[in-house]
């Protein structure tokens, strides 16, 4: 098991996420969303993992994939999820704003 999360890849699918060693690909662990079918939107976020299946929404140990809770959203339904933090978020836009965040801290060093 890694020490550092820095060292991991996180991949979901099929209500699974799977942490792959980022230089070998051995799977380090794996969880198994107890609900919820088909895609899983993956959320990093410090020393937390999010994990959301079909409505389902849950808070993953990022270095060992430890379930630390779970929130249904009773009532919310059920659908393909997109997750966002202060952080940053699911989908492609949350790239493009953590590259605006760190070049944003690039320019202010500067000055």
């Amino acid at each position: 098991m890694p020490k550092r999360t820095a060292d991991l890849v996180f991949v979901g699918f099929n209500r699974r996420v799977v942490a792959l060693h980022r230089k070998s690909g051995e799977i380090a662990w794996q969880w198994k969303s107890p609900r919820g079918t088909g895609f899983v939107a993956l959320l990093p976020d410090g020393d937390l993992l999010f994990a959301s299946v079909d409505g389902y929404t849950y808070a993953l140990d990022p270095a060992t994939g430890d379930q630390l809770w779970e929130n249904p959203l009773s009532g919310l339904g059920t659908g393909v999820p997109c997750l966002a933090t202060m952080r940053g978020a699911s989908g492609a836009s949350g790239g493009a704003a953590e590259t605006a965040r760190l070049e944003h801290q690039r320019r202010a060093a500067q000055h």
